[in-house]
């Protein structure tokens, strides 16, 4: 497929060769640093995700399993081996096509929300719209939307410090929803909620998954939270050691 991203245009990933993962990695190295203080994060891991998986990445601090949340969100490049979305290489774009491809196909829920706290639920959903310079009522009706697909109609002129921790998750999963992306990437969704809201969280995304078809990849230490993915890849010292479907998903 030859898609250049200097404008992109959905449906030209979208409709990709019939081989084509929606995300490929082969024989990805991450090193940093030079000489004797470098350190190799990833050395040379293969994997394939396919469109509508809900795969969990697992591994002890300093497994790799950052870092390869990291490449797949285009937040950084490898240092050799071949990522492809959807049969384009994403190490040959610039740093501008990039943040396009991020900008339209990937969604992000961080550990710590990263809401901005003097804005509302509806504009705290909207940003990742305005950075697409849409009109401001499409703005407020994707938002809204967004905000009821995840269980918050009613809440969107509450501030997060009006909003519970599990409530600004969903404020949070609702941004990542309102540019329709085809990946959700998850680092440590539930590390600031309790075990009920957690709970919650991973419900939602299950559903969002299940029923919108949503490719979702979390990164979690916790294999309760691990189990609600239908595969389990676990990183150590930056390889995968297994790589495995789980029967405990839940429905």
């Amino acid at each position: 497929m030859n898609c250049t991203f200097d404008h992109v245009r959905p449906e030209e990933i979208r409709s990709g060769e019939p081989d084509d993962a929606l995300i490929e990695l082969l024989g990805v190295t991450k090193t940093y640093g030079q000489g004797a203080s470098a350190f190799e994060a990833l050395s040379g891991i293969d994997l394939r995700v396919e469109e509508g998986e809900f795969v969990a990445v697992m591994g002890p601090s300093g497994s790799g399993k950052s870092t390869v949340m990291n490449l797949l969100g285009c937040l950084d490049t490898p240092s050799s081996g071949i990522y492809k979305f959807q049969g384009v290489q994403v190490e040959r774009l610039s740093r501008d096509q990039r943040a396009l491809l991020r900008r339209h196909f990937l969604g992000f829920v961080f550990q710590g929300f990263n809401l901005l706290a003097r804005t509302t639920a509806l504009e705290n959903v909207e940003l990742p719209l305005l950075y697409r310079n849409r009109p401001a009522s499409e703005r407020r009706e994707a938002a809204g939307q967004a905000l009821d697909s995840v269980g918050l109609a009613g809440w969107e002129t509450h501030t997060p410090a009006e909003l519970s921790g599990g409530q600004q998750q969903r404020v949070a999963i609702a941004r990542a929803l309102v540019t329709q992306p085809l990946v959700l990437l998850a680092d440590e969704p539930t590390g600031n909620l309790d075990s009920q809201r957690g709970r919650e969280i991973m419900e939602l995304l299950r559903s969002l998954n299940r029923d919108r078809g949503i490719t979702v990849l979390i990164v979690t230490h916790d294999p309760d939270i691990a189990a609600y993915a239908n595969r389990i890849v676990r990183f150590v010292d930056g390889q995968i050691e297994s790589d495995t479907s789980t029967q405990r998903a839940r429905r």
